[in-house]
């Protein structure tokens, strides 16, 4: 009995090992900077309006509608513990249709989305970011990767039943053509074997030249999950920010929209459930930005939920970590949550309209 053990005990050891060097191998390392070549180039070259509307929304791969919990969402990665790793692949077609359909019901000047699969394991290799682009087939779209891996072996204890291939990140749509894209590859990682499993966060930044002749300078972001005590978040944010403030002091327009995976500034992060304590997610400190530039949110409906169970209305914990961030020169004309009861997504898409000063 014990030579069996002892033999089990090797074969895992071993399998584990090939996996872990194969991912590490392969482990995606992206420069700090990189150009982006937008897929499809759109007509307008230069924004001649002082108004324009955004849409954010981060659309969680087609896999994590309300009938989805998420076996990472505990930090699992040895065994799934009965959670769901991907959904049953009519999940997935339910919630593509689902945001194609709302997509197309909420017509905006760009669109900025987090977690759109090109191809992937997780939602049956369908491309999502192709798929949406036809939703609009006359703007430019453009892509960042953040997650792309060869093969992800988690849970790694459950060989049968892994993440495997997959190539997903930011996607942005826009009625206007850029001058330049570029992607910006965040700072903070986490320590290995973790990381390996774990999004390379990044922001893409859109120019876009207007009539007056400044540049309307648009951030599509996704920070950092899963870092408990948001250091990784705040090192994010605070790269970024400088950016932002040289562009403003520049004379450009600067909007920020995406998934924060944080609260705006003074948000009660349990408004929505003031009974539940707060995990996970904090606040931006109010003073990591000048008082004059505005954190644009609808405090009505919340934006995320918690995907460690299946959601249920008016039990699950819920939050608000989906915004747009403007400079002082740009006034917020409507700002509006769009309430889908996370049918198709645990996040929910968000519009704003923004005037141009």
């Amino acid at each position: 009995m014990k030579k069996v053990i002892l033999v089990l005990f090797l074969i895992i050891a071993i399998y584990l090992i090939v996996i872990l060097c194969y991912a590490t191998y392969h482990d995606y390392q992206p420069e700090e900077i990189t150009l982006v070549k937008p897929d499809q180039t759109a007509q307008t070259t230069i924004i001649t309006t002082d108004t324009i509307s955004l849409l954010t929304w981060n659309i969680g791969y087609g896999g994590l509608g309300s009938e989805s919990d998420f076996f990472y969402a505990d930090g699992r990665i040895f065994l799934s513990g009965g959670m769901m790793i991907r959904p049953p692949e009519k999940v997935v077609n339910k919630n593509i249709a689902g945001f194609l359909k709302t997509i197309k019901e909420h017509p905006a000047d760009l669109y900025l989305l987090q977690e759109v699969d090109q191809a992937a394991k997780r939602s049956y290799y369908n491309n999502q970011y192709a798929a949406i682009g036809e939703v609009h087939p006359t703007y430019e779209r453009s892509f960042g990767t953040n997650l792309l891996t060869a093969y992800s072996p988690v849970p790694l204890l459950e060989p049968w039943r892994t993440y495997g291939y997959t190539n997903s990140g930011l996607a942005t749509y826009s009625r206007f053509a850029a001058s330049q894209i570029t992607r910006l590859q965040l700072p903070g990682k986490f320590s290995w074997p973790s990381r390996l499993f774990l999004l390379d966060r990044c922001a893409l930044e859109h120019r876009y030249p207007t009539d007056n002749g400044k540049e309307l300078i648009v951030y599509n972001i996704h920070n950092s999950a899963y870092d408990k005590d948001g250091s990784i978040k705040r090192q994010q944010t605070e790269y970024l920010k400088k950016r932002w403030l040289d562009e403003y002091e520049a004379g450009n327009y600067v909007v920020i929209g995406g998934d924060w995976n944080q609260v705006p500034p003074n948000f009660a992060a349990n408004f929505f459930r003031p009974q539940t304590p707060v995990e996970g997610n904090p606040n931006i400190a109010p003073e990591l930005m000048p008082a004059e530039w505005r954190w644009i949110f609808d405090p009505t409906v919340p934006t995320v939920r918690d995907t460690r169970e299946i959601y249920t209305e008016k039990e699950t914990f819920t939050g608000l970590i989906d915004f747009f961030l403007v400079s002082p020169n740009i006034r917020a004309l409507k700002v509006t949550a769009i309430d889908l009861n996370f049918q198709y997504s645990d996040h929910q898409p968000v519009k704003v309209e923004l005037l141009l000063q």
